[in-house]
């Protein structure tokens, strides 16, 4: 029980879910000023702007560089991480979205003639772009700024 309260206390990881939080909700108003209909799904889905993973890796990293340092070891390993997943978050599974783009517009043209076709259409918001990871990483930086305060001087 006392190791749940030392997570619970861990300001670095409440601030990196908060901003992961923030990021995710943000995508419900700007589908609605996109769109001008809400759409609560953009909640649970991956994708769209801005990038909640960047957000939540930014903050940690971020977070970290406030309290243990900006020469430790842990913050490079969060900074190289977070790398990774805005990295990732960008090109991979943007590329992923869209070939599942183009294989279910294959799919639609082939089986047009009402033939049975038994799979579920791929999911295409897979990842994000560019300027969606790079808005989620500053939201990220400006919220643990905010709310963490430096202990390293």
């Amino acid at each position: 029980m006392e190791d749940l309260r030392h997570i619970v206390d861990n300001r670095v990881l409440l601030v990196a879910l908060v901003a992961c939080t923030i990021a995710q909700c943000l995508k419900v108003v700007v589908e609605l000023a996109r769109h001008q209909k809400l759409n609560l799904r953009v909640l649970v889905e991956t994708g769209g702007m801005p990038s909640a993973h960047s957000a939540l890796v930014a903050a940690l990293a971020t977070g970290i560089g406030q309290t243990v340092g900006w020469d430790s070891i842990e913050f490079a390993l969060a900074t190289i991480f977070a790398i990774i997943v805005m990295y990732d978050a960008a090109g991979v599974r943007q590329a992923a979205g869209k070939q599942a783009r183009i294989l279910n517009q294959i799919v639609d043209e082939i089986f047009q003639d009402d033939l049975q076709f038994n799979e579920a259409r791929l999911k295409e918001l897979l990842g994000h772009t560019p300027v969606q990871v790079i808005v989620g990483c500053i939201l990220g930086i400006a919220i643990a700024f905010v709310a963490v305060p430096s202990s390293y001087s």
